[in-house]
């Protein structure tokens, strides 16, 4: 049998993004991961876990560490004017 590393997109809301990664519960709230709140659902369902510690949404071209998820705040977003 074969050990894969699963990822799913179990809901999307107006406040964010529910995932299960390897059976764990994650939420990525728009105001932490702003960069999925005007994405489109089918860009949004369309995420790999290309390996334990990392996310992948080809259609957005967005990559994540699990770890940035789970401890939003060590990430803090810098914006340059």
């Amino acid at each position: 049998m074969k050990n894969t590393l699963e990822v799913e997109v179990s809901s999307i809301s107006q406040h964010g993004i529910s995932l299960l990664v390897d059976n764990q519960e994650m939420f990525l709230s728009h105001d932490s991961f702003p960069w999925f709140r005007d994405a489109s659902v089918c860009a949004v369902l369309n995420v790999q876990l290309l390996q334990r510690q990392h996310l992948y949404w080809p259609d957005l071209d967005i990559d994540l560490a699990v770890e940035s998820i789970e401890h939003p705040e060590r990430f803090p977003l810098i914006a340059r004017t």
